[in-house]
Parts: structure tokens; sequence; C-alpha cells
């Protein structure tokens, strides 16, 4: 019997796209011999991941997990909705958002971690998921936060099951109160970052680009006024603090009661909001939604129209 080296392995990975584990079974099943092992995965339907890497993927899954004083998210893209209701891919990105708990948030680490419950990497169990349901798929984006003393609460909005949906949110929060109430504060929080979209917690944390770029707009609409330099001054700033107001989380109001601010909710709960993080599917992904349907329709040897 042949030998089966790593390098041959990764040559017939390379070859086809296929997992590395399925490489080796197919190169084991053929004695080595590279073609027939080639025949073998496109046979299982096997080989077809790599043909499907440049389709756009902007559907998929945002999913989300919790340890203690931790909260991770993770958004895993696909070609299209049906890929939300597969029970393969809901699994994949549950186990995903839970390894990150541990691993971190740096997408080409947590490629080359070991999947659980496997002895593969978490780079070949997707691979072998692209070709069994037959999308390109990608890891897109993971998030990590911790607390010291408090909890990461999370929110997701419209979920399809626990801790998978289309909306996550991650709230730290800082505090000695009780873990359920700091938990159920968050989950608030989460509802409202999930509605108003803050960019930023607070206004020290406002991107200074963006600051400036809002500074000059206002500037050049007080000017039109005709008003004296120091009035204009007083409008500008007034409408800095109006700024603040719509994208800044501490500073926003509460949608919960319309009227309260946010850091008035938490610091009356006795805590402190260190951080959060928002996800939308497919948010500033370039969608080609007539690709895969054409795509589709060619193989079916169909015309469009």
């Amino acid at each position: 019997m042949a030998q089966i080296t790593a390098q041959l392995v990764a040559s017939l990975r390379e070859k086809t796209g296929a997992g590395m584990m399925d490489c080796k079974k197919a190169l084991v099943e053929t004695d080595g011999d590279m073609e027939a092992a080639i025949d073998w995965l496109r046979k299982k339907g096997l080989s077809a991941a790599a043909k499907k890497s440049g389709r756009a993927a902007a559907e998929g899954l945002v999913g989300v997990a919790t340890g203690p004083q931790v909260g991770a998210m993770v958004e895993v893209n696909a070609e299209t909705d049906f890929i939300a209701r597969n029970e393969s891919f809901q699994n994949f990105v549950s186990e995903l958002a839970g390894l990150v708990l541990g691993v971190g948030d740096d997408i080409e680490k947590l490629k080359h971690a070991n999947f659980p419950g496997t002895s593969h990497s978490v780079q070949d169990q997707l691979t072998h998921l692209i070709a069994t349901i037959g999308e390109n798929m990608t890891i897109r984006r993971a998030k990590r936060l911790t607390v010291a003393n408090g909890t990461v609460a999370t929110y997701i909005h419209n979920a399809v099951k626990p801790g998978l949906g289309k909306i996550g949110v991650l709230v730290a929060l800082e505090g000695s109160s009780e873990i359920n109430a700091l938990e159920q504060l968050g989950r608030q929080i989460g509802m409202h970052v999930a509605a108003t979209k803050p960019e930023a917690l607070d206004a020290s944390s406002v991107d200074p680009s963006a600051l400036e770029r809002e500074r000059r707009v206002l500037t050049e609409q007080a000017m039109a006024s005709g008003k004296p330099p120091a009035v204009i001054e007083k409008m500008v700033e007034g409408r800095i603090r109006k700024y603040y107001e719509e994208v800044v989380l501490l500073e926003q109001v509460w949608v919960h009661d319309g009227e309260t601010r946010v850091k008035e909710v938490v610091k009356k709960a006795g805590g402190n909001l260190t951080g959060f993080q928002r996800f939308v599917l497919g948010e500033g992904v370039e969608k080609a939604a007539g690709d895969f349907a054409a795509e589709v329709a060619a193989a079916a040897g169909l015309t469009k129209g």
C-alpha cells in the first residue's frame, strides 16, 4: 500500500478544495493515486468547494455565546438565505461562537483552531461544509468582549434559534450588582443598540475624522445664516451636542422609555457600560443578487427570462 504523506494530502486539497480529512480518505481509498483520488472526491461531491469560492456570500447567520465574564459573537456568510435554516450550518455557527470565547476573535487564528469534537481545523470543517451544502461560505468577522467584574450580555434580533439570527449585539457591563439584574439590563441595552445603531460608546471614542467632517458641514451651514462668528460658534457646538446624542450610545435617549439617557439608566442600575458590538448580517458586503440564480440556470441548461 502506498504511503499517504502529509504533502500528498495537501496537494490533493489544493487541487480540489476538499477538506483535509476527505482528501486523506480519498488517497487511502485509491492507494495514493492522485487522479483516482480526484475522481473519488468528485463522485462523492466533495471537490466542488474551490469552484464556489468566488461567489458572493452575504447571507448566513450571526451567532453569540457567553461564559463567565466573557461574551463572543461571530458572523458566517453564505450565498442564500436558505442556509439559515440548515441544521449543519446552524451547528457550525454555534460551535464557532463558542470557540471564540476561548480562542479569541482573530479570524486567522480561529481558522487554524481545532474544531470542537473533531481532529481537524475550523477551516477544514468549513471547506467540508461548503462541499456538502453546495454554497460558498466565509467566516467574516468575530468579536470577544470581557469584563473584570460583571457580565457580557447578548441579544439576537429575530432569532432563528437560541443564539442565532441576523442581528447580534454584545454588551459589556461592569458592576457589583446581582448578575441576573446586570444581564437583564445588558439585554435591554442590546435591544436598544440593535434599534439605534450607535457608532461609539462615549464622546471620546467617536471617530475623529467623522467628527471633523460633521463639524465642517455644520460650520458651513451656520455661516450661511450670516450671523456673527461668536454666534456661529455657539450654533455649531449646540449641533455637535445633538450629533453626539445621535451616534454615542451613552448619550442616546433610552428607547424603552423615550426620555431617559442611556448613561442615566446604567448609573441608576449601579453598572458601568464598558463596551458593545453590533453585527448586522451582510452589512457592507456587496451583494450580487442575480449571480447565483444565473449560475443555477446555466448549470441546468436553462435561460433567464
